[in-house]
């Protein structure tokens, strides 16, 4: 397949302009600092295909929820990341004549996303009647100061002098453009309007949140006129004109720098101040120095996330764009964000949290960043305890459901089969919390937040099951796993079996509490109200659930009536039939037995350490060729197991899929913004896959192999203050301590010392 974006190991380029693809590029060109992101825009006008989109992290509206048919239980609302205040834009008309990119012939164009140093690049020549204009843009968000963004705009006439009009401005009348009713999540607060700098100040509805735009500009060119703009009728405009003549082969610069401040940070009546100086401050400091000190913070980054593949460009391309762009959605400065699946690049799925924070991307954050970042993600489950319980309420059940969408803690999530059935979503939270705690050996956070979440979570499963005198078995019923192609199912073994897990580690945790800290063991007893029965009710759940088996083909069933299903395989589908989700009804979908995504082998991937290598190699030759891989947290999951059986091709095809999903668009859904949280899954298939990576008992194991179409990778890992670098090829993996005391390590079940003064050589 011919690829729209050149392949190159730290940039993601368009060498031509295809308008058809144009949405594809916005969502692959985004930028994000943990604080805001916007999509890649142009910043000139351009009335063709294209999503405007500038988003503010945390910064939500709560849209009134639609539905065909309310149901009991249904969230009243569906919260959304609010499209902000488009602060990139240069209006530009050269001799009279406005320059509207989908109208005006234009040649060179080229569209450069730099990952090394996070900005992005535009340059192309417009050719009109009587002159050629070259023109180049580039911008970044400052990664240093994340309330800030910088934009250098140049032009050149090529044929003769041009009267130029540079418009730079802030424009709030920006919609969402997935508005239940089409309704404008803003108003506006104040504007100013003065030459060589705006604001503009606007308040959410409903939320109250205050967000204030400003912007400074300079002009490498003395001889200009200025005016100044609000735009007719609009409350929510302020621009600067500037009218100039550019001889032929004369540079002219604009630079203009932003500063984006809210109330979640500031109090509201102070917003708009901080935001004007702010913008004033990094005016003065000028687009180098801010670009400078960008790029140094991009540089810390990479030295502890990396990972450098050599002899196939197309992977190393692919994994970087993942790292990149979870890098750009959270960072870990704000303990009250998460991470959305589609991040700063898009509308869908409103920009909130979901399971998969928890089943995929703690562990790169735990490997890649300080103990305190991935602590963060789990204290945001914790401070929402109270609300799960309310949500756990709403549907009559007792104990805590955490909603399978929110940004506050409430769930706002209005399809039925997901939002009330969907339930393993409490598991994935459970079972980060034993991740966290392996990872870090951070006991204390068990002791101190751990408990109430696991206990409300127990308290879910065993009211949630019920218990079957037929079969002397608990039950889970009316549910949808993980595969979200079958809806409404009994039995999910994944769900049944998490449960199980969530109620044995919650069991286990208080046993070990009580035993060395009988006052604390007291104190979570008494505060969580919890009985002895309770307790007793909850072991005797471990085992006496109920789990379907196929034991013609001895392993787990997917869930009770699942063999019931017609059963084809992937590989008996029409090439026009992918993805199902675009071509088939939901009827039939649910009729048929594709699989959305891993789930009976979420688990197995999961609770590795149940099955031996024979019971995970018949699981996956039966499921796998039965899953289109149309949910983007699909393929690592295999890939990840396909490592594991040492099906290394396997491996190697499924990491690319996961890798480039996004570059290559394989599900045809890049456009409305790339797979976030999957990235994380694409990480995790080369250090836990390909290197083998796990903690295990509190100690560091690898079991390394190098995919053929490689001739080497290495990677650094963060675990417990120290810092490991990992080396791989074809006949030997070198281990090398760079910071921290001395460890013992595993490596292919053998254990070693490893300490900074020695590399660790070992042969596969």
């Amino acid at each position: 397949m011919k690829k729209y974006f050149e392949v190159d190991e730290w940039k993601v380029i368009e060498n031509s302009f295809d308008k058809n693809y144009n949405r594809v590029t916005e969502s692959v060109m985004s930028l994000g600092n943990g604080h805001m992101g916007l999509r890649g825009n142009f910043a000139e006008s351009y009335s063709g295909d294209s999503l405007q989109g500038t988003y503010i992290a945390g910064v939500y509206y709560p849209d009134k929820t639609i539905v065909g048919w309310w149901k009991n239980g249904y969230p009243e609302y569906f919260a959304k990341i609010a499209n902000a205040a488009n602060f990139i834009g240069i209006d530009l008309k050269i001799d009279g004549q406005k320059i509207d990119l989908a109208e005006v012939d234009f040649s060179n164009f080229k569209r450069v996303l730099n990952m090394k140093e996070a900005y992005l690049e535009r340059s192309f020549t417009l050719e009109l009647e009587d002159n050629r204009v070259e023109v180049t843009e580039t911008r970044f968000l400052s990664q240093q100061d994340k309330e800030l963004a910088a934009l250098k705009y140049s032009l050149q006439a090529l044929d003769q002098t041009a009267k130029i009009e540079l418009i730079p401005y802030l424009d709030g009348d920006v919609k969402n453009e997935d508005a239940n009713y089409d309704e404008f999540f803003w108003k506006g607060l104040k504007k100013e309007n003065k030459p060589g700098k705006a604001m503009l100040s606007m308040k959410t509805r409903k939320s109250d949140f205050v967000v204030s735009t400003a912007m400074n500009w300079k002009l490498n060119k003395e001889e200009r006129e200025v005016k100044l703009l609000t735009g007719p009728g609009d409350e929510n405009y302020v621009g600067n004109k500037i009218i100039f003549e550019a001889a032929p082969d004369e540079k002219i610069e604009l630079n203009k720098y932003l500063a984006v401040c809210t109330s979640r940070d500031y109090e509201a009546d102070q917003v708009s101040e901080k935001a004007k100086s702010k913008a004033a401050e990094a005016a003065f400091q000028g687009y180098d120095q801010l670009f400078t000190e960008h790029t140094e913070a991009w540089a810390k980054i990479w030295q502890e996330s990396d990972i450098k593949i050599e002899g196939d460009p197309e992977a190393q391309q692919g994994i970087r764009f993942n790292i990149f762009h979870l890098n750009q959605t959270y960072t870990g400065h704000d303990p009250r964000l998460n991470i959305g699946p589609k991040g700063f690049t898009g509308e869908k799925y409103g920009g909130l949290t979901y399971w998969d924070t928890e089943a995929y991307c703690l562990p790169f954050y735990l490997s890649t960043h300080s103990q305190d970042v991935a602590r963060n993600l789990l204290l945001y489950r914790y401070r929402h305890l109270e609300k799960a319980v309310e949500n756990a309420d709403k549907l009559g059940v007792d104990g805590a459901l955490y909603p399978m969408v929110t940004i506050n803690g409430e769930e706002c999530h209005n399809e039925w089969e997901i939002t009330f059935e969907e339930i393993h979503r409490n598991g994935a939270i459970a079972h980060a919390i034993k991740d966290y705690v392996d990872y870090t050996g951070d006991q204390d956070y068990i002791k101190e937040y751990g408990i109430p979440v696991l206990a409300q979570i127990s308290r879910f499963w065993a009211d949630r099951a019920h218990f079957n005198p037929r079969k002397e078995k608990y039950m889970i019923l009316g549910v949808t796993g993980p595969n979200e192609y079958e809806n409404n199912v009994n039995n999910n073994w994944y769900t049944n079996r998490i449960a199980v897990w969530t109620l044995n580690y919650t069991l286990e945790n208080l046993e070990n509490i009580k035993e060395n800290d009988p006052d604390k063991y007291k104190e979570w007893i008494s505060e969580l109200e919890i009985e002895d029965s309770e307790l007793e009710l909850w072991q005797e759940m471990t085992e006496k659930m109920y789990y379907p088996y196929l034991e013609e083909y001895d392993i787990y069933a997917q869930q009770d009536g699942y063999l019931d299903k017609e059963q084809k395989l992937v590989s008996d589908l029409k090439e026009e039939d992918i993805p199902l989700h675009k071509n088939w009804s939901w009827d039939r979908i649910l009729r048929s037995p594709y699989i959305k995504q891993a789930d009976v082998m979420q688990g197995i991937y999961y609770f590795k350490e149940d099955f031996d290598q024979e019971s995970i190699a018949r699981h996956y030759d039966f499921y796998e060729p039965r899953t289109v891989h149309e949910s983007s947290l699909s393929p690592c999951i295999y890939s990840l197991l396909a490592a594991d059986l040492e099906r290394e091709e396997k491996a190697y095809q499924l990491y690319l899929r996961t890798a480039r999903l996004d570059l290559d668009n394989y599900n045809t859904d890049t456009d409305d913004g790339l797979h976030i949280t999957s990235m994380a899954g694409t990480w995790m298939s080369i250090i836990k896959g390909f290197a083998g990576f796990k903690v295990k008992d509190g100690q560091v194991e690898f079991r390394p192999f190098l995919p053929a179409a490689w001739s080497g990778f290495n990677f650094m890992i963060n675990f417990r203050g120290r810092r490991i670098k990992v080396e791989v090829s074809q006949n030997e993996s070198v281990f090398s301590l760079k910071a921290g005391k001395d460890l013992t390590i595993k490596v292919y079940d053998q254990e070693y010392e490893l300490s900074q003064t020695e590399e660790l050589v070992v042969e596969k």
